[in-house]
C-alpha cells in the first residue's frame, strides 16, 4: 500500500525510527508512545503518515486548542523528498483544521534546521518575529 492515510498508534515504532533519522527534528519525553497515543485521541483525524511499499516515509502530527492549529514532527525520509509528500501531508492537515473551524496554524522549527526552515518558507509560511517561546517542565 502507498499513499497518505490517518496516523494511528500502531505506526509509532516506524514513526520514531523516522524522526530519529531526520536532522533538525528534536525528540523529547513528550514523544513517548503513551503521550502520542493521548495526542492522537485528543486530535482525531488530524495527524497523518505517508507510506511507500508498506513503510512509513512521511509523518505529520497536527492538533488544535480550539483557536489555532499546531503542526509537529512534519518529516519526510530524505530519500523520498522532492516528491510532494511533505506538501500533501501539510495540505491534508490544513484542510482538516479548516473543516473544524480553525483558520490559522503554527509550526515551531528549530533555527538551525535548514531543510525545515527552507521547506516552510518555500511553501508560503511566514516566519514570525517579535516574540519568544518559553518552555518549562511541569515536574
Amino acid at each position: 500500500m502507498s499513499g497518505l492515510r490517518e496516523m494511528n498508534i500502531q505506526d509509532y515504532d516506524q514513526m520514531v525510527d523516522l524522526w530519529h533519522s531526520i536532522e533538525g527534528l528534536s525528540i523529547s519525553n513528550a514523544d513517548s508512545r503513551t503521550n502520542i497515543e493521548k495526542y492522537l485521541a485528543r486530535n482525531k483525524s488530524l495527524s497523518f503518515v505517508y507510506e511507500m511499499d508498506g513503510r512509513i516515509v512521511g509523518t505529520i502530527l497536527c492538533g488544535h486548542d480550539g483557536r489555532r492549529g499546531f503542526i509537529y514532527h512534519a518529516a519526510v525520509s530524505p530519500q523520498y523528498r522532492k516528491q510532494s509528500i511533505g506538501q500533501q501531508l501539510v495540505d491534508r492537515c490544513l484542510q482538516q483544521l479548516s473543516e473544524e473551524g480553525i483558520d490559522k496554524c503554527h509550526i515551531f522549527v528549530i533555527d538551525d534546521n535548514e531543510v525545515g526552515n527552507h521547506f516552510w518558507s518555500r511553501n508560503g509560511w511566514e516566519k514570525r518575529s517579535g516574540f519568544s517561546v518559553y518552555s518549562k517542565d511541569t515536574q
